[in-house]
């Protein structure tokens, strides 16, 4: 078994991540407002920046954040999963 580079975990991250976000967005809509829709939606966001950098011909801002909820984390599982076997 090969060992995995960053590049590869980081877009297994982003991907689960858009796709725990549709999914989240789907169970919002579908969902009776109460405690297991809270449970699902309820998230924690993560938050760096922004830091602007200047250099006198070129100002740069920059910053990230991130927002991560049980269907985000159910989504990454899952395109892990999925991309551990396709590949």
């Amino acid at each position: 078994m090969r060992k995995k580079s960053i590049g590869w975990i980081l877009l297994i991250v982003l991907l689960g991540a858009l796709v725990g976000s549709a999914l989240g967005e789907v169970l919002g809509l579908v969902l009776p407002n109460g405690v297991v829709k809270d449970f699902f939606l309820r998230s924690a966001e993560f938050s760096v920046g922004p830091t602007l950098i200047n250099i006198v011909v070129i100002t740069f801002t920059l910053g990230f954040s991130i927002k991560l909820n049980i269907i985000g984390v159910i989504g990454i599982v899952l395109v892990g999963y999925f991309l551990k076997w396709a590949y």
